[in-house]
C-alpha cells in the first residue's frame, strides 16, 4: 500500500518485519527500507540479506538492561525479576544485560553470592493475558521487588499486579519511557528509536542513505539507556547514571565487552550458560 501510493522509503519497525523486507527489497529497487529491530530473513533464520535498498538496524539491548539492572541493585533491591515476551534476540539481550547489570552492581556493593536473587522467564506473548499478571502477581507475593517486563504491553499486567500488591512493588518497562504506565514504573531500558529514525531519515534526504548496511548501535552514539527521571529511585541518582553511562559508552576496562549476549561465537547462549558466568546473583529461571 505504502509503495503503491508513492512512498520513497518506509521504516518498517520490529523482527516481525523480516521475511517481508527480505521480499521487498528485490521486488521494489527504487524503494528505501529501514527496518527496525531487525535483519532481513527467509523467515527460517538461515537466509540473510540486506540489500542496497535496505537499511538493517539493531540495538545492543543487552547495554540497556544492563543499566536497568544495575541502577535497581544500586537503588537498594536485592528480589529482583525478568518476564520477557519471547526469547527473540532483542528480549534476549535486554534479560542476560539486567542480570548481568545486577551482577555488576552486586559486586560494586560488595555483597555475598546470593545477596541478588533473580527470577526469569518468558511468557511466550507480548499482549496482556491474565496469566500473566497472575504469574506476576505470584512473584510479588513471594518477595520480588521489582520486576522488568520486557514483553510490551505486558507491562499493563505487571503493573496492574504491582499495583495490587501494596507497596514497594515496582516496575521496570521496555524500549520506551513507560512512567506514565503506571506509579510502580522506577525507570525503563530504553531504546533511541526516535533519534535513529529521524537521523535515517536525514541521511536519505541529503543522499546518505546507508544502503546494505546492518548496525548495531549502542551507548557509543547515545542510541539506548535510562530516562533522565530518577525521582522515583530512592538512592540512585543522575550522577550515579552518568558514572555508568560513560563507563558502558567508553568500554572501561572492557566492561562493554564483556556483557555477555544472546550468541556467542555463532552459537546461542542458553539460559544456563549465563548462570554459570554469575558469581554473586542468584539466577532461578521459571517455566
Amino acid at each position: 500500500m505504502a509503495v503503491k501510493n508513492g512512498a520513497k522509503i518506509i521504516i518498517c519497525p520490529g523482527f516481525l518485519f523480516e521475511p517481508a523486507v527480505f521480499k521487498a527489497q528485490d521486488i521494489y529497487k527504487d524503494v528505501k527500507l529501514v527496518i527496525l529491530d531487525g535483519v532481513p530473513q527467509d523467515g527460517s533464520y538461515k537466509n540473510f540479506k540486506t540489500a542496497e535498498n535496505t537499511y538493517s538496524i539493531v540495538y545492543a539491548e543487552e547495554q540497556s538492561g544492563f543499566l536497568a539492572g544495575y541502577a535497581a541493585v544500586m537503588d537498594g533491591y536485592k528480589k529482583l525479576g525478568f518476564m520477557g515476551g519471547m526469547a527473540v534476540p532483542a528480549v534476549v539481550r535486554f534479560g542476560y544485560g539486567y542480570v548481568q547489570g545486577a551482577e555488576y552492581a552486586a559486586k560494586e556493593l560488595g555483597l555475598k553470592q546470593g545477596d541478588i536473587k533473580i527470577k526469569y522467564t518468558y511468557t511466550g506473548g507480548f499482549d496482556p493475558m491474565p496469566e500473566y499478571q497472575t504469574k506476576a502477581a505470584s512473584w510479588y507475593q513471594s518477595g520480588t521487588e521489582v520486576i522488568f517486563s520486557c514483553a510490551a504491553l505486558v507491562v499493563n499486567n505487571v503493573t496492574a499486579a504491582a499495583e495490587a500488591a501494596g507497596k514497594n512493588k515496582y516496575v521496570i518497562g521496555v524500549d520506551v519511557d513507560q512512567k506514565d504506565e503506571s506509579k510502580t514504573v522506577i525507570t525503563s531500558a530504553m531504546k533511541n528509536l526516535r533519534g535513529t529514525v529521524t537521523k535515517a531519515l536525514e541521511e536519505f534526504y541529503n543522499g546518505e542513505f546507508r544502503g546494505g548496511k546492518n548496525d548495531v548501535l549502542g551507548a557509543e552514539v547515545d542510541a539506548l539507556g535510562l530516562p533522565d527521571d530518577f525521582s522515583r529511585f530512592k538512592k540512585f541518582n543522575k550522577d550515579d547514571y552518568k558514572d555508568i553511562y560513560e563507563k558502558i559508552k567508553g568500554n572501561d576496562n572492557g566492561i562493554t565487552d564483556s556483557i555477555i549476549k544472546d550468541t556467542k561465537d555463532g552459537k546461542q547462549v542458553s539460559i544456563k550458560d549465563l548462570q554459570k558466568s554469575l558469581k554473586l546473583v542468584d539466577l532461578e529461571e521459571v517455566k
